[in-house]
């Protein structure tokens, strides 16, 4: 890796901590779900279209963003999705080879009424991941959050996820646990 690399590479790895101390300081604002992802999008430089939040309810993961996807119905945690895998086991996942990974494509399908800026990456295929659970520190599992990178191919959907990128998603999936929105049976 060249200098000029690796100083580009501890800018954003100091942009995504601002970042995720942005969303931290949000918490007193009581914002929107929507609000909380766009920041998210925004400290992980992916599209709105790109990060999903889904909340455990009676047992099941339901959709809270994309909007769009509230009312696609829910996700048994018994089942193959890579969300009800990340819930039942506690295990995050970072993917950059998604598309080789055996998923359920159902909600890839769905068109998202997206800005437009997303509109021409809105119903690509999902070619890299990562699948994080919510929850407090030490606490249960509230649901998932999950940020995406979505092109024809590995090589059109942008740069590959790294071990800082989850560690932030990580730490920004702490903090949505703290969210009023998370709790089960809240207003989205």
């Amino acid at each position: 890796m060249s200098l000029g690399n690796q100083g580009s590479a501890a800018k954003a790895a100091k942009a995504a901590k601002a970042g995720v101390n942005e969303l931290e300081s949000m918490l007193l604002e009581s914002p929107s779900s929507d609000r909380v992802c766009l920041k998210l999008a925004q400290i992980l430089a992916v599209r709105r279209s790109e990060v999903a939040l889904l909340r455990l309810e009676k047992g099941s993961l339901r959709f809270i963003f994309p909007p769009e996807l509230r009312s696609a119905g829910v996700l048994p945690l018994t089942g193959s999705a890579v969300a009800a895998r990340t819930a039942a086991t506690r295990a995050p996942l970072l993917s950059n080879a998604f598309m080789r990974v055996k998923h359920v494509s159902l909600f890839e399908a769905v068109k998202l009424g997206a800005a437009e800026e997303d509109r021409s990456q809105e119903q690509m295929p999902i070619q890299k991941i990562m699948s994080v659970p919510v929850a407090p520190s030490g606490g249960n599992v509230m649901g998932v959050v999950q940020v995406s990178r979505k092109g024809l191919d590995a090589s059109l959907a942008g740069a590959d996820f790294t071990n800082e990128d989850l560690k932030q998603l990580e730490k920004a999936a702490e903090i949505l646990s703290r969210m009023p929105f998370m709790q089960e049976g809240a207003e989205i």
